[in-house]
């Protein structure tokens, strides 16, 4: 995108062109500018630690606990870990897997 302004081609037709607006052709162009590189800057605030502890925690904890709901696992790493998630939180980590674990989400 930033190559076609090189280019000579016009902002504008930049911005209709690639779906973005001057605002943001203008803020890349800076921030090569100054930096150098147009890369994504990280995301603010701390590493998110929950997601890499579930990462972790249960490969393991699925295969020898494959019918639990996700209520009962939130409480194994809790207890495991001495960490709260939520069963939405679960839910994630767990279809985020290889392997393409099934989600029981009651109790029979």
């Amino acid at each position: 995108m930033l190559e076609a302004v090189d280019r000579g081609m016009p902002r504008a037709e930049v911005a209709k062109t690639f779906g973005i607006s001057l605002p943001s052709i203008k803020r890349w162009l800076k921030r090569r500018r100054e930096t150098g590189e147009v890369d994504a800057k990280a995301p603010p605030g701390p590493p998110a630690v929950k997601g890499t502890m579930l990462g972790e925690w249960l490969p393991a904890h699925l295969r020898s606990n494959p019918d639990l709901t996700l209520g009962e696992h939130c409480e194994a790493f809790v207890e495991d870990s001495g960490v709260k998630v939520s069963e939405a939180t679960m839910s994630r980590a767990i279809s985020h897997l290889p392997g393409g674990w099934p989600l029981k989400k009651r109790a029979r």
